[in-house]
């Protein structure tokens, strides 16, 4: 690459390589600086454009997460989102208020396994599909959320009820009692006293 470079400033006058450099230079940073743009005004937009079921999710979701603790974690925990889920914007995108754990976005079973999640977001994979996740993290500490497990019998711990507008959630006492992390009580009455929307 260099041997060509050189054999080209001898082909090419002065004034024609200097306007090539300054032009190649002024592309990229065109390019840098409309990327960093993009960037800094595109993640505000996003904030902004969460719908209330949207953020009422993000609030329940935070809200289970901060009022529990895991017996050995020193960080914020990890919780890893299933792409599947329709509200993966509303639980990863940084907004104003800053969120109580590192999202991860994840496609599968084994990118879960392969990350060592503290919690795991659920979208569509099916209560059968959680347990099987659950049965390879097993010794683990995990909280586990499903966005689609309405009966919440089996699979998750906690298992959030979306209609129309409103976002309400259950606990699985059972999965939750083997999930390996406290939960304040103050949640759990949460579960059966209030509607979120």
């Amino acid at each position: 690459m260099i041997f060509c470079l050189q054999h080209l400033k001898v082909y090419i006058s002065r004034a024609v390589w200097r306007i090539l450099v300054r032009h190649f230079f002024s592309i990229s940073m065109c390019q840098l600086c409309l990327t960093l743009t993009l960037f800094i005004f595109t993640v505000p937009v996003l904030a902004g454009m969460l719908t209330e079921t949207d953020k009422s999710v993000r609030s329940i979701v935070s809200g289970i997460v901060s009022y529990t603790r895991w017996p050995s974690l020193s960080d914020q925990p990890k919780l890893c989102i299933f792409a599947s889920s329709r509200y993966v914007q509303a639980l990863s995108v940084k907004g104003p208020a800053s969120l109580p754990y590192t999202p991860l976005i994840v496609h599968d079973a084994s990118e879960a396994l392969a990350a060592t999640c503290d919690a795991i977001y659920f979208g569509n994979e099916s209560p059968q599909d959680q347990l099987a996740l659950i049965k390879e993290y097993q010794g683990r500490p995990l909280l586990l959320i499903a966005e689609q497990n309405p009966e919440c019998l089996i699979g998750s711990a906690f298992c959030l009820i979306i209609n129309d507008n409103t976002v309400r959630f259950s606990v699985n006492l059972d999965a939750l009692s083997r999930s390996g992390v406290r939960v304040n009580p103050d949640v759990l009455m949460l579960a059966r006293n209030k509607q979120h929307g």
